[in-house]
């Protein structure tokens, strides 16, 4: 039951590759060079913004949610079964 109950709260983590193709440091030129450079500033200031970036405040999490739910749903089944 524990381990249910883990696996249903488990974040999951976010997948990241990195793909180099097969051929391509056969047949390099200058212009591939600038240009793959100019690809690599992009990626480090694409992860450099993905690290830094902020939650919204004031959402509450999934987590919070159905916990808040299920005490509802129990409470409201106890006040049903006592007055009924």
């Amino acid at each position: 039951m524990r381990d249910i109950v883990l696996t249903l709260f488990k974040q999951r983590q976010h997948r990241t590759f990195n793909y180099q193709p097969r051929f391509s440091k056969e047949n390099q030129t200058d212009s591939c060079s600038e240009e793959d450079s100019k690809t690599k500033d992009f990626i480090a200031k694409w992860r450099n913004h993905k690290v830094h970036r902020t939650k919204a405040k004031g959402v509450m999490p999934i987590r919070t949610l159905i916990l808040v739910l299920v005490l509802l749903l129990i409470c409201m089944y106890l006040l049903e079964k006592k007055y009924m």
